[in-house]
């Protein structure tokens, strides 16, 4: 899978813009932000856990 260009993004716009209307796209990109938000702070979790698994296994067997 490549990456988007422009013509792509401006396409996706252009959609989102005729879906969701000009009022609702500052709150749909509110919560999508917030979406991500909650992903990357998950994902930061789970690998700090796993970071300290490892530090604990490795300080166990040593």
């Amino acid at each position: 899978m490549g990456s988007l260009g422009f013509q792509e993004l401006l396409i996706i716009g252009i959609v989102v813009l005729v879906l969701f209307g000009g009022r609702k796209i500052p709150e749909f990109m509110r919560g999508l932000g917030k979406g991500i938000r909650e992903f990357n702070d998950a994902k930061n979790n789970v690998k700090k856990e796993l970071e300290e698994g490892i530090k604990e296994k490795d300080s166990t067997t040593a």
